[in-house]
């Protein structure tokens, strides 16, 4: 079988395939998929859940679109990091979390399966409200999470009863004790909402104001060193960068300012991740799909260097 079918004939820890992008099996970066989880460093899933949205739906289809367009970033080793996390780690595609129509616990129970078998789990969304199950999960082994929150919208208004939106969840997350509000920050936020909930705040503004390395000394600052979950909503990125999402928000990041600020992001204590929001129907050239597909190999590559620091 030709390489270029690693997805079913590969093995991890294998570095980065370098193949034609235009054929063979789709998966996340070419790695293998596989639902064995013994030794595994890391999990990449899916999670196709686009019911919490309150604007344009079509985030379901996001998981696929993003290993799509991985394919055509897998060939080397990403730059500028002189680690290859694929040679690094033991990654695998964990496929999608599966059921035609998701629930919280279904979500909860697929991530703390990956985190039973000592692997991390990297999600691919999907609306937002998937950060809040798997939140869920990581803080029955740590603790309140530090929230690292790439986004246009704080995601905190509020919020009663078991209802799904993926603009509460942060809301519930910090109300539950989930979230420590105290060592979180949120990036990029460039809507309005006047209760923080003790949150910090780096506006989008204040992104271009500060650039990427005081955007990073401040969120270091911030979470210390308690274990952090890192989750990217694709609208942080201004609809120029992402046009392919559900609630886009003018005036935001630019790819590089947001790759800037993960690279700068290393030595903190990097538990989980995602990537959400990437709505398809709304792409253009695969842009939003080719953006998301890059912040999450690059946050591969930071929890590959956090692990080593």
């Amino acid at each position: 079988m030709s390489d270029w079918d690693n997805a079913f004939t590969g093995k991890t820890k294998t570095g980065m395939v370098e193949s034609y992008s235009f054929g063979g099996a789709v998966s996340f970066f070419r790695t293998p998929y596989s639902r064995n989880l013994e030794g595994v460093d890391v999990a990449v899933s899916g999670v196709p859940l686009d019911i919490a949205t309150t604007n344009r739906s079509g985030a379901r289809l996001g998981p696929r679109a993003i290993r799509n367009a991985s394919m055509s970033l897998a060939w080397a080793r990403p730059w500028p990091w002189k680690n290859d996390p694929m040679t690094q780690m033991s990654v695998i595609d964990y496929g999608d979390c599966a059921g035609s129509l998701l629930s919280v616990s279904q979500i909860q129970t697929h991530v703390e399966t990956i985190l039973a078998a000592g692997a991390a789990s990297l999600l691919l969304g999907g609306d937002h409200f998937i950060s809040y199950p798997s939140l869920v999960a990581h803080a029955k082994i740590h603790g309140p999470i530090s929230l690292i929150h790439f986004d246009a919208h704080t995601d905190t208004w509020p919020s009663s009863g078991d209802g799904i939106d993926h603009g509460t969840m942060f809301y519930k997350a910090a109300k539950e004790g989930i979230v420590d509000p105290d060592t979180s920050i949120q990036i990029g936020i460039r809507t309005t909402n006047d209760d923080t909930l003790g949150y910090q705040i780096v506006s989008a503004a204040d992104v271009h104001n500060m650039g990427p390395q005081g955007v990073a000394k401040a969120i270091r600052a911030r979470v210390g060193d308690k274990p952090c979950y890192l989750t990217f909503d694709i609208d942080c990125l201004d609809p120029a960068y992402a046009p392919g999402t559900g609630t886009p928000v003018p005036g935001g990041l630019s790819s590089l300012q947001a790759l800037e600020i993960i690279r700068a992001l290393v030595g903190i204590r990097l538990v989980g991740m995602d990537v959400v929001e990437v709505a398809p129907a709304y792409d253009h050239a695969e842009i939003t799909a080719m953006a998301a597909a890059q912040i999450a190999i690059e946050l591969l590559c930071l929890y590959g260097e956090c692990r080593q620091a």
